[in-house]
């Protein structure tokens, strides 16, 4: 587990069970409509998180 991850609380009951009856949509039920369009433009300039990660720099204590 990493910096970033160790800090997360675990699910609660109702937010799996949320996640369970999400899990079951298909495709078509989801709505969209919400999510702005990207352009092929902006699509160009995303980077997958692991190249723009940071390294952790070491700190003397």
């Amino acid at each position: 587990m990493d910096n970033f991850t160790k800090n997360i609380p675990p699910l609660t009951p109702e937010q799996l069970a949320e996640i369970e009856e999400l899990s079951k949509m298909s495709y078509d039920e989801i709505d969209f409509s919400d999510i702005p369009p990207i352009s092929k433009e902006e699509l160009k300039k995303f980077k997958p998180a692991r190249l723009r990660r940071k390294k952790a720099e070491k700190v003397a204590s």
